[in-house]
């Protein structure tokens, strides 16, 4: 425990007042929560769309720009993982559990109730696909690439340790170490929790869902409590094995076992109206990408609720998961290019996304419009192994993906607890397996408090209340990046003239 910091002690306490409050009055945290949420979705809604739309175009400016070569590392570095288990650890942190919460309810959601139109129409399942793609696409991934570059270039191209505040040295100097920084770092560890909170909290319900399915188990608060506890200690004896070992393979079997249910979805569905759906569709939102991106409906209040309910509460929690998410990637992503990095966490994981919805999301839709079941009238954790049990070989994928749910589980809050650790121990690459057992029981906990005080709706509230602050922050990160890489390239250019 010596290599703990004020950050830890702070975030820690602050933590342990949350969940006792939760535990309390989880009523009245609730209400709390939900004035809060309506404050800002009511009058922060442009600034999140803005703010999106910005770590879009940065990301895209740093690809084609001259600072594409510097290398995230000293010049001589090599990657220290291999391309593919990069990909696999970069993506099982990202948007796993996600990804199958969200695969077929969210596009049959939006098909039944879309943010324009009427629903139900093939108009509406255009929409719904461009809407879900522009929430799980290369938005989300900008903002990923952009704090997870900013953290890895000052992390191992300038020996400073991996924490949020240090990366604001250019601009402000020495005050990172003082005061300003610790808040900067406390904020980030409070974003962390609660955007990984949110993703267990989903995690546990739909294993409940599946269980129920499957073994007739009881689908209660109850349940998932038993579900989270289990899970923790997996994640907790994943956690002190380190990233070489427990966060690699994991990530490693997420990712061939991912893919085994894609391709069984894909063959046991509607192969060609898939693969014609995905196309169409992912036409559609490269060329509305810019309007999609920062629609509001001002003039319309049920449109912009729904726009706050989906499209604002998604950009909150990738700015939420920015941190968690960001140091985690840095930190495996040594010794590659910035044009390379960028490029790699931007295309690959959003041509994912888009592939994955199109396939779970649009057999919803197919059984909705051609078989007449009501996909639509499911609730978000049920979608999924309802639209299974319409295919062949159902009990087989339920199984599966099960499996799949909890071993996304464990790498998620794997990452996180390690994440955490680095946070609140200087950035050390190693911090002690207490102090990440620490924090794991901290996420457990956070997530059974927010599923006491109003599940997903305090989730939410959560993520858009968090990343606020944050937010601010790590826009003055990518100009503290900017002015780090015109000195840098300045610094080149002095030495060639010697």
């Amino acid at each position: 425990m010596n290599q703990v910091t004020k950050v830890f002690w702070f975030s820690l306490v602050i933590s342990i007042i949350f969940v006792a409050w939760g535990v309390i009055s989880p009523k009245y945290l609730e209400s709390v929560m939900t004035v809060w949420k309506g404050f800002f979705l009511n009058n922060f809604g442009w600034y999140y769309q803005l703010i999106a739309t910005f770590f879009l175009i940065f990301a895209l400016f740093l690809v084609f720009s001259k600072y594409g070569k510097i290398k995230l590392g000293k010049d001589e570095d090599k990657p220290e993982f291999s391309r593919p288990t990069w990909f696999a650890m970069l993506f099982s942190a990202g948007m796993g559990i996600g990804l199958l919460f969200f695969g077929v309810s969210e596009p049959i959601s939006h098909f039944s109730t879309p943010p324009v139109g009427e629903g139900g129409t093939t108009q509406a399942a255009n929409i719904a696909l461009r809407y879900t793609y522009l929430h799980w696409g290369f938005h989300a991934w900008a903002i990923y690439a952009t704090i997870a570059l900013v953290l890895a270039y000052y992390k191992f191209r300038k020996g400073l340790p991996g924490l949020m505040s240090v990366t604001l040295y250019p601009l402000i100097g020495e005050k990172v170490k003082g005061p300003i920084g610790t808040v900067i770092d406390i904020v980030a560890v409070f974003a962390t929790i609660f955007g990984v909170a949110a993703s267990l909290g989903l995690g546990a319900a739909q294993i409940n869902v599946g269980m129920n399915y499957v073994f007739g188990i009881p689908n209660n608060f109850t349940v998932q409590l038993l579900i989270i506890g289990i899970v923790t200690l997996l994640y907790l004896v994943s956690a002190a094995t380190g990233v070489k070992k427990g966060i690699k393979y994991l990530s490693n079997a997420n990712l061939i076992l991912a893919v085994v249910i894609f391709f069984l979805f894909l063959f046991l569905g509607p192969t060609v109206f898939l693969l014609d759906l995905m196309v169409t569709t992912f036409g559609g939102y490269i060329q509305y990408l810019p309007s999609l991106g920062l629609r509001l409906a001002p003039f319309n209040k049920e449109n912009a609720t729904w726009v706050q309910d989906w499209t604002i509460f998604y950009w909150a929690w990738w700015i939420a998961w920015a941190p968690f998410v960001g140091t985690f990637i840095a930190r495996v992503s040594k010794g590659r290019t910035v044009r390379e990095f960028v490029i790699a966490v931007l295309v690959i994981p959003t041509l994912v996304c888009v592939i994955w919805f199109a396939v779970f999301g649009g057999t919803g839709i197919y059984l909705e419009i051609f078989e007449k079941l009501k996909v639509s009238e499911q609730s978000l954790e049920t979608a999924l192994f309802f639209v299974y049990q319409q295919l062949p070989f159902a009990m087989v994928l339920i199984v599966l993906t099960l499996f799949l749910i909890s071993t996304f589980f464990i790498t998620s809050a794997d990452s996180a607890t390690f994440v955490l650790g680095m946070q609140t121990t200087n950035g050390s690459l190693n911090p002690p397996n207490v102090v990440k057992i620490i924090w794991g029981l901290i996420l457990s906990a956070s997530a059974i408090v927010l599923m006491l005080s109003g599940g997903l709706n305090a989730m939410q509230t959560a993520i858009i209340v968090s990343a606020f602050p944050l937010s601010f922050v790590l826009l003055l990160m990518t100009a503290s990046l900017l002015k780090s890489f015109r000195e840098e390239v300045k610094g080149k250019k002095k030495k060639r003239k010697v």
